[in-house]
């Protein structure tokens, strides 16, 4: 709801680091949301190398959006 301001006022920066906890619990939905954070620079500096990993764990898991952003990212 940070992300797109739904409900909330928009705060991109809050959003990652709330995406940032999930995923450190190994929460795919999170980690995927994370990736996306990071290869768009929304909310923090853009850092592709960081969202792949992010993309990579959740892919892991079997979440199809992070299979295909890694397929676009030709990883």
């Amino acid at each position: 709801m940070l992300a797109t301001g739904r409900g909330v006022a928009q705060d991109e920066a809050e959003a990652v680091g709330w995406y940032r906890k999930a995923a450190d619990q190994g929460n795919a939905v999170a980690q995927n949301n994370l990736g996306l954070m990071l290869d768009n620079g929304r909310g923090v500096v853009e850092d592709e190398a960081e969202a792949v990993g992010w993309y990579r764990k959740a892919a892991e898991q079997g979440l199809p959006d992070a299979k295909a952003k890694l397929k676009r990212l030709g990883q």
